[in-house]
């Protein structure tokens, strides 16, 4: 869900934007609205929204005076004016699209579609960061099988595979620990160690991926070739790591 704070000085022109944004195909959560400056800036610090709609003229100031004020900017920006020749500038603000008034649908949707593009790829970029910084925190893991209490470094997983309350380690040197677990309680772990659900069974560590095989539906072949299935819904989300590692 994309959260959105509309930004424009005519109550009517918001009142406008936001009877569109209702309709929108995208989940959105709008959290706020200001007519000026001033508000707006209390109310992006506050919220911290995914996305601004902003317009150009405000009566304390200019859209590019509000974004002046942000050290960073951590949000994207849909500028919406009637005037055309603020297009140059707005570009240089990184903006994700520039829309005229007077505004459709269409072109509001459009928008926001590229917003959610690039708002889904900071996020995976910013996972995999956080993947790779924590894979350095944890070193090992306890696991406790049926005959034994395994410490094992985090580095030797290739692997995991669920089996209804069980859950399968298989290490390198093929090595295999079966532990009497859900793989869920291993994921919400181990996902923030550079590992990656793949499959509502399957949990595999990004340093061990040695290929992704597009036939069959698609799958991960693993450095200890083990083929690995990947569900439809997590395809998009493993292709965006594969482009920022």
């Amino acid at each position: 869900m994309i959260s959105i704070v509309v930004i424009d000085d005519e109550p009517k022109a918001r009142e406008a934007i936001l009877s569109i944004l209702s309709l929108s195909p995208i989940e959105l959560n709008i959290i706020g609205e200001a007519g000026d400056v001033e508000s707006a800036y209390k109310l992006i610090s506050t919220k911290s929204p995914d996305l601004i709609l902003l317009d150009i003229n405000l009566p304390d100031g200019s859209g590019f005076d509000l974004l002046k004020r942000f050290g960073k900017i951590n949000f994207k920006v849909i500028f919406i004016t009637a005037h055309q020749e603020h297009a140059i500038r707005a570009f240089k603000y990184s903006a994700v699209d520039y829309i005229l008034k007077p505004i459709t649908a269409g072109g509001l949707f459009s928008a926001i579609e590229k917003a959610a593009e690039e708002i889904s790829k900071q996020e995976t970029v910013l996972k995999l960061g956080t993947l790779l910084s924590n894979l350095e925190k944890l070193k090992k893991i306890v696991l406790k099988t049926a005959e034994s209490i395994h410490i094992i470094n985090v580095s030797q997983i290739i692997r995991c595979e669920a089996d209804v309350n069980y859950t399968t380690f298989y290490l390198q040197g093929g090595e295999k620990l079966l532990v009497s677990k859900p793989l869920k309680e291993y994921d919400d772990l181990l996902s923030q160690a550079g590992f990656f659900r793949t499959h509502q069974s399957h949990l595999v560590s990004l340093d061990h991926m040695l290929r992704y095989e597009k036939t069959d539906g698609g799958y991960l072949v693993m450095d200890d070739h083990s083929a690995v299935p990947v569900s439809v819904r997590k395809k998009e989300e493993l292709f965006r790591l594969f482009e920022n590692m």
